[in-house]
């Protein structure tokens, strides 16, 4: 059995004590990298339990406009992978939180696949989530990243196939991040008894946490998620709050208290 890694180790210790998993995505870079490493740790105190960080990419094809828009903006401020993967060892100075890169596999490949695995190790990444990369392409980047002990998460769609998503358990690890629904993220609010009867079905075929994303942004939806799934993400909603308050000096106080109220539902 391998080593567990922070993300296996937190869901362990919330299912422990019979908790729910809040996981919050960032744009790294937006409004820039010094507010980025100050969010994580405002978040960490206010609750979230993994941090999903954003890798800025020009053509983000799976994300909706609010995570484009953020997206966009992180890279006019001069945003790269390397950025990132220093905000990162940056962050690791003060905190333990479990981290999980999110993006695309283009910057990757430009920085080198190898290399990557190396320095995202180094820097204190846990797990990467390569929304592009489907399990068939995937082995060209995780011959490096499982060496280096990062877990690979995988994504898990309401189009999934029964045939596909055997093949996508069988490989994933960390943990199954379950999309609510389809089309770009950020839009529609998802059905709860629609997730409740996919969900099921992924239990049956795997042991490993399953969170569910894309379209909560209030306290009621990831309350009534909770109750089906180990984790929540929140993503679309949380970016959205840190740009109409990026002009404001409590930005930051401002997002993390919309954070605890989600968190608190989940409790």
């Amino acid at each position: 059995e391998e080593i567990m890694g922070r993300i296996g180790k937190k869901f362990e210790e919330l299912r422990a004590n019979k908790e729910k998993a809040l996981i919050v995505y960032l744009t790294a870079g937006d409004p820039s990298l010094a507010a980025t490493r100050e969010l994580v740790l405002g978040l960490e105190k206010s609750g979230v339990n993994i941090v999903e960080i954003g890798v800025p990419f020009s053509d983000p094809t799976a994300d909706g406009p609010v995570i484009q828009a953020a997206s966009q903006r992180a890279l006019k401020a001069g945003t790269t992978l390397r950025g990132v993967l220093e905000l990162v060892a940056e962050i690791r100075r003060t905190s333990q939180i479990p981290i999980l890169l999110f993006g695309y596999f283009n910057p990757i490949f430009a920085y080198g696949a190898e290399k990557f695995a190396q320095a995202a190790k180094d820097a204190g990444v846990d797990g990467i989530l390569v929304v592009d990369l489907p399990p068939e392409e995937a082995g060209e980047l995780r011959i490096f990243t499982d060496a280096a002990g990062i877990d690979f998460i995988a994504l898990v769609a309401p189009t999934t196939g029964r045939d596909r998503l055997k093949t996508i358990v069988q490989d994933a690890t960390g943990f199954l991040y379950y999309i609510s629904i389809t089309g770009v993220t950020g839009a529609a609010a998802p059905k709860v008894e629609d997730i409740s009867r996919e969900v099921g079905k992924i239990r049956k075929m795997t042991k490993l946490p399953i969170a569910v994303g894309f379209g909560i942004s209030c306290a009621d939806q990831a309350r009534a998620i909770a109750r089906i799934a180990d984790g929540v993400v929140i993503g679309s909603a949380v970016v959205r709050r840190i740009d109409e308050n990026r002009a404001n000096s409590d930005c930051i106080q401002t997002v993390c208290a919309y954070v605890r109220e989600i968190k608190e539902a989940l409790s």
